[in-house]
């Protein structure tokens, strides 16, 4: 059986949106990812940090969720990591109103010895410098290196994020860091740049809009599904990067014919996420379900034309 590592934050969140607001729930990127590659039935495990604060109850949902959790480091009177946010009307913005680093601010990530050797590694939105040591970390090239990260590292860390992405394989970032990373506002032109910077394969997430996936000259482009409701936002993203690595580390074929399903798997799951405020909708998801929207996705985008 196919390895997963995941790499991220396991967090608290308190959220805010138009349809209603929450207290401290369960958050980070790591929970998101890893609940969606859970869909799989793949060995999975999250390399993460967090403080005595956190509930095991928490802890006993991934376990639950076959996620192995011995690289989650718990700091001895420490705090977890927090982020409060409030989204705008449309839900595509918000505003950040509260992040406490906490025990995330000295996190010297540690990678279990047995996923030293996993096949998949996905790397969620951390510091470049945490995300690098990992990479360090693992004893044989992994088959599949995934980067996700964002503005924040773009401004603030240029050169560690620059030595991470010359060492991976796929790179996800949304259309906005795509023009910011490669200076160019046309994302097909933004995709060459970044590929000479390293990695094989571009994922570009257009929220609501989609998502578009570059390999050299090949373009793949997926829709997102149309919802009747959209309650939070709130790591639809890193869902989406979990579906798509947890089906590349499923199917162990690495080609961009199968990372065409990929894009639709981790696009399907984002779906869900959205339907909740935090990992609600996630926790739960019968198979059934991602099976059934599935085939909402193939008869949205299937069609037949006759050329003149």
């Amino acid at each position: 059986m196919s390895k997963l590592l995941i790499v991220g934050t396991v967090a608290f969140d308190a959220i805010e949106t138009p349809f209603g607001k929450t207290d401290k729930i369960l958050g980070g990127a790591a929970t998101y990812i890893g609940l969606a590659a859970s869909q799989f039935g793949i060995d999975s495990a999250i390399v993460s940090v967090v403080g005595e604060d956190f509930p095991d109850t928490d802890l006993q949902l991934l376990k639950d969720n076959n996620i192995n959790i011995e690289g989650i480091e718990v700091v001895e009177g420490g705090k977890t990591f927090f982020w409060k946010g409030k989204y705008h009307n449309d839900l595509n913005s918000r505003d950040t109103l509260v992040t406490e680093l906490n025990v995330l601010a000295d996190f010297n990530p540690v990678v279990p010895e047995n996923y030293k050797d996993a096949d998949v590694v996905m790397l969620g939105n951390l510091h470049p410098s945490v995300q690098l040591s990992v990479i360090e970390q693992m004893t044989k090239k992994p088959k599949l290196v995934v980067l996700d990260t964002m503005n924040f590292w773009m401004d603030n860390t240029w050169d560690e994020l620059m030595k991470v992405i010359e060492k991976v394989d796929v790179i996800t970032i949304n259309d906005e860091e795509a023009r910011q990373l490669s200076g160019e506002y046309s994302l097909v032109k933004a995709a060459h740049k970044i590929h000479e910077m390293g990695p094989k394969y571009v994922v570009i997430k257009k929220g609501e809009h989609g998502a578009l996936l570059f390999n050299g000259e090949n373009i793949f482009f997926a829709p997102a599904l149309p919802l009747e409701e959209v309650f939070d936002p709130t790591g639809a993203g890193d869902t989406f990067a979990g579906g798509f690595s947890g089906y590349l580390a499923k199917t162990e074929d690495i080609s961009f014919a199968n990372m065409k399903n990929a894009i639709i798997y981790g696009s399907n799951l984002a779906s869900f996420c959205v339907e909740k405020f935090g990992t609600e909708r996630m926790a739960g998801l019968a198979k059934d379900d991602v099976q059934q929207r599935l085939m909402q996705f193939r008869e949205l985008t299937q069609f037949e034309i006759e050329l003149p």
